[in-house]
């Protein structure tokens, strides 16, 4: 089972706030091969919400507001570790991001920026293309928004 956290920045342990960065740069910068200044100054506005079993981060995503990123609230960083991976956790951890997005902005659209080859992931949870194929760092994107 996968316990469930969502967490402003000021009250994550550092230890938590550690796992979470290392979960980050083993799949985006590590696994994706992709350097990019992955602490961007975003995160102490956020919400960060982890998926772990027995200690280990599963799943991540943090919960953007709006005008941080985007007119918008947001939910990125979004990623499934190595552990994590083929067991449902990703599915389960849009599922959490969402509903919690939907709570702390209720009646408001969700905008992302999501990796190209996962718009049909996003859309499964209501998310659709608003843009046209953009370069970030080196990855292609495209803006989705859930009305």
């Amino acid at each position: 089972m996968i316990v469930w956290r969502c967490l402003p920045f000021a009250q994550l342990t550092p230890r938590e706030l550690h796992d979470i960065y290392q979960a980050r740069l083993a799949v985006f910068v590590v696994e994706q091969k992709c350097p990019f200044q992955d602490v961007d100054g975003a995160d102490p506005a956020c919400e960060h919400l982890t998926g772990s079993r027995d200690g280990v981060i599963l799943a991540y995503a943090r919960l953007v507001p709006p005008g941080v990123k985007f007119p918008e609230p947001s939910i990125g960083r979004v990623l499934t570790t190595e552990a994590g991976r083929r067991t449902g956790a990703g599915r389960e951890l849009m599922r959490e991001a969402v509903a919690r997005a939907e709570s702390m902005w209720p009646a408001t659209p969700i905008r992302i920026g999501a990796q190209r080859y996962l718009e049909r992931f996003y859309g499964e949870f209501g998310f659709a293309t608003v843009s046209e194929p953009y370069d970030e760092d080196g990855i292609m994107h495209v803006e989705m928004l859930r009305p």
